[in-house]
């Protein structure tokens, strides 16, 4: 029951913020344009991301104490929406938006949140604190792990791009977002775990998620934009930190999308493009992300979204049972499901 509150108040707040913009976002003139992507319907209310921060930091701290570690989380994923926000409207530079990214993942690892160890499947630990470093902030004292600081840059900027590359269909990145967040919250509640915090910030996150899927699922009555969807990203990557470092968990949840986003980054290298710069379709007009392959297969959008949901569902729920060795093989059997996946989506015609 110590977790039903923050989770009826986390549904309750978004699905009535989401009424309430459903009719101001029009009105202050916050729509989409679908004629810049060839599409043929009305504008729809865009960006929701900014009001998922608002209720997400509303309710941190209403039911959590404000350490360090929450503080960071909740001004350096404000910084995150506040630049997406303002890209969703005017396009701001790749490399801009590149460079917020890297100084938002700078300030989580100054908060202190970081991964010390990570676990080798076939035995023992890699320690990734043996270089550190004492930084003195106000007559506090924040270490800084060398190892640990880069691992957690290099993690933060994967999920959060794969979460934003993800947003090609309306409802995958809140249902994405809801299902890894309600697999972390279970994580964090066993006895394996057993981080009650933790389990209420997830929750919390994962009907933020629910409530807006409600309106974002195909057809879309609000759109996510760049700004919900990078802070969904942030708030992944940190609560799979959060969870007692279950990195592999996350990725297991995040399989597909992060094979997708590794595919696109070497898709773009290849062709002599800069990996953080957009582009839906290569020069032969092929999609290139997975979901738009998936489209152009012949699949519908709700087919399309119902198999990811599949897909994450099952390995989110596979890693709650499985050890280290186990996440390992399940990950390398989500690689090569990925990569005939993908061979097949690129080849086969509609």
């Amino acid at each position: 029951m110590q977790y039903f509150l923050p989770a009826i108040s986390a549904l309750s707040l978004t699905i009535l913020s989401t009424l309430i913009a459903l009719r101001v976002f029009p009105k202050l003139g916050l729509m989409d344009h679908p004629e810049k992507y060839g599409l043929k319907r009305k504008p729809i209310p865009y960006p929701g991301g900014i009001l998922l921060w608002v209720i997400f930091a509303l309710l941190s701290l209403i039911f959590f104490e404000p350490t360090i570690k929450l503080i960071g989380l909740l001004f350096g994923s404000g910084l995150l929406v506040l630049i997406s926000f303002i890209d969703d409207r005017v396009s701001l530079p790749a490399s801009l938006r590149l460079g917020v990214q890297i100084l938002v993942a700078l300030i989580m690892v100054v908060a202190g949140i970081g991964v010390e160890t990570i676990t080798n499947p076939f035995g023992g630990y890699i320690a990734l604190d043996k270089i550190k470093f004492i930084l003195d902030f106000g007559g506090t004292d924040i270490t800084i792990m060398a190892f640990s600081g880069i691992f957690t840059l290099v993690w933060i900027l994967l999920i959060v791009n794969t979460m934003n590359w993800l947003d090609g269909i309306p409802g995958l990145t809140s249902g994405i977002t809801f299902i890894g967040c309600l697999t972390l919250f279970f994580l964090s509640i066993s006895d394996l775990v057993n981080q009650p915090e933790t389990a209420t910030l997830a929750l919390i996150v994962a009907m933020i998620a629910l409530g807006f899927w409600l309106f974002d699922f195909y057809p879309p009555k609000i759109l996510i934009g760049d700004s919900g969807s990078m802070f969904f990203g942030l708030l992944l990557a940190t609560l799979a930190i959060f969870s007692g470092g279950k990195i592999a968990t996350a990725f297991l949840i995040l399989g597909f999308p992060i094979m997708d986003a590794i595919y696109v980054i070497v898709h773009r290298l290849y062709n002599k493009q800069a990996p953080w710069k957009g582009g839906e379709w290569d020069k032969y007009r092929k999609a290139v992300h997975l979901h738009h392959r998936m489209l152009q297969f012949g699949l519908s959008e709700r087919q399309v979204l119902s198999i990811i949901y599949l897909l994450a569902g099952v390995f989110g729920i596979s890693a709650l049972f499985l050890g280290t060795k186990g996440k390992f093989w399940a990950i390398i059997i989500i690689f090569f499901i990925s990569f005939i996946l993908g061979m097949v989506l690129r080849v086969k015609k509609k």
